[in-house]
């Protein structure tokens, strides 16, 4: 599993013409089973996203097509994580 960090580069008001294009981004991620989860940070400072590839490459491959990254709005940061122990109920997460 990876977690994955966007920022926003300079003042957040500049991501919002590419906001519907990175949101339509999001949902193909979620349907093609890349992502996990993801939602916005508070205070909105970028946001954050669990998701599943079988490579680093290959998910970096696909966060170059965010539109917030091709405007040069946003930046991601990329970590990959290997739940070992989880709460009751999320024990799913440990076979991603």
């Amino acid at each position: 599993m990876f977690i994955v960090s966007l920022e926003y580069v300079g003042d957040p008001d500049t991501v919002e013409p590419y906001r519907m294009a990175h949101m339509a981004w999001v949902r193909e991620g979620f349907e093609r089973g890349v992502f996990i989860a993801s939602g916005r940070k508070s205070p909105p400072s970028g946001g954050i996203i669990l998701a599943r590839a079988t490579s680093r490459e290959r998910l970096t491959a696909w966060l170059d097509e965010d539109p917030f990254i091709v405007a040069g709005v946003a930046q991601y940061q990329v970590e990959e994580f290997l739940p070992t122990t989880v709460g009751s109920g999320f024990e799913v997460l440990k076979e991603i």
